[in-house]
């Protein structure tokens, strides 16, 4: 498996397109769907994800899915802040496992920066959006933020094995959940929290 990151738009939005024998997930594009595009190039694109439902991670993405006849997953309690049509969204709700082509996708639903944030694990890489940065947290102050509920979920993550690695929603540095838990002071007081050392 392939991991691709574009890192696009004023906000330095990270765009992953996971490869695996000639497919493609799409997570979180945004910004420059022209650039996302040429990316794609030979690929068969058998899904799409928003990992939430914040402008900045599917800007410019409404011509694009219809281009490409295919819907974006989203988890419910995001819908309606992305404002996309319904036609072009497959909402779910919370955590679930999905077979897409020859991804084995595994939804952890860890509100917090939102009510419908999810993170998307294929294989041993977790896409986490806004949840989890390298040594920080997704913002807690915004509408459909819940300081508690960013608690549960970043404990959530922290029992994932260790060697897991990490691609956060900004920037291209990657990290590991062990990494995280070593150096990550909010993981560490949400572990703390939720009475585990």
């Amino acid at each position: 498996m392939k991991i691709k990151t574009l890192v696009l738009g004023p906000m330095d939005n990270a765009v992953y397109i996971v490869e695996k024998n000639g497919s493609a997930i799409l997570i979180d594009p945004s910004w420059d769907m022209a650039e996302v595009e040429n990316n794609l190039s030979g690929l068969k694109l058998e899904a799409l994800f928003f990992t939430h439902g914040h402008f900045d991670h599917m800007t410019d993405v409404e011509p694009f899915l219809r281009a490409h006849k295919i819907k974006a997953f989203i988890e419910e309690g995001d819908v309606k802040m992305s404002k996309l049509p319904s036609d072009v969204l497959a909402p779910f709700q919370g955590s679930q496992n999905m077979k897409l082509g020859p991804f084995d996708i595994e939804i952890i639903h860890t509100p917090g920066h939102s009510a419908g944030s999810v993170c998307i694990k294929i294989g041993n890489d977790l896409f986490t959006g806004d949840t989890l940065f390298p040594g920080a947290c997704g913002r807690v102050d915004l509408p459909g933020a819940n300081p508690r509920q960013m608690r549960e979920s970043l404990y959530k993550l922290s029992l994932l094995p260790p060697e897991t690695k990490v691609y956060a929603g900004h920037g291209d540095e990657a990290s590991t959940i062990g990494r995280e838990r070593e150096c990550n002071h909010y993981m560490q007081s949400s572990v703390r929290d939720m009475g585990k050392k």
